[in-house]
């Protein structure tokens, strides 16, 4: 219950997590990527932020373009496309990080575009059809497809975004926030205790 809360600013108790819970079913939010657009669950979703300076990982894969700096807090970000195996493009000032909240950890997500919230139900959703060996690289991502519409949107699995290595990496990013907060607020209760 504690990490929902986390994830869910302004929640305070049990009672307003369930409502919340309950606005956010079924709702996604849709971003373009190529000459497809992508869905993935609200809930995962912590926020929307402008691009913004990132900086290199050393020797990382291509797609893990690097950390940003929100807030006080080191998140990796990867590049959606590039994850996907399209063509690298230059950003716009259309371009936005989703900052999405998996597996216990914080990750970045640049895409080309937000495109809207939608909303579906069970009825709109099918399970993402397999293709065999033709299947593009980014099917492994996608879990069902959504029909919003005359259109479609290819519902994506953020567990399955990042395999165990990215995971690690991701883990010990988390492991050096944590230790930073912790000696920043032990710096906090040293200065207090010289007043």
């Amino acid at each position: 219950m504690e990490e929902t809360k986390e994830m869910i600013p302004g929640v305070e108790t049990e009672e307003e997590m369930e409502q919340e819970m309950v606005s956010h079913a079924g709702k996604y939010v849709t971003f373009k990527s190529g000459n497809e657009f992508f869905a993935i669950k609200i809930e995962y979703v912590n926020e929307i932020i402008v691009y913004q300076e990132i900086t290199a990982i050393p020797e990382s894969v291509d797609f893990l373009k690097g950390l940003i700096n929100l807030r006080g807090k080191i998140i990796p970000v990867i590049d959606v496309r590039m994850r996907f195996k399209q063509p690298e493009i230059e950003y716009t000032d259309r371009t936005c990080i989703i900052i999405v909240n998996y597996n216990s950890s914080v990750v970045g997500l640049i895409v080309e575009k937000i495109a809207e919230v939608v909303e579906l139900t069970d009825e709109n959703i099918i399970p993402s059809p397999t293709f065999g060996k033709a299947d593009t690289s980014q099917n492994k991502y996608v879990y069902a497809i959504g029909k919003v519409g005359d259109a479609v949107k290819m519902l994506l699995d953020p567990d399955k975004l990042l395999n165990e290595e990215d995971l690690a990496v991701l883990n010990l990013l988390d492991e050096n926030n944590d230790e930073a907060e912790g000696s920043e607020e032990a710096a906090d209760d040293t200065e207090e205790k010289g007043e």
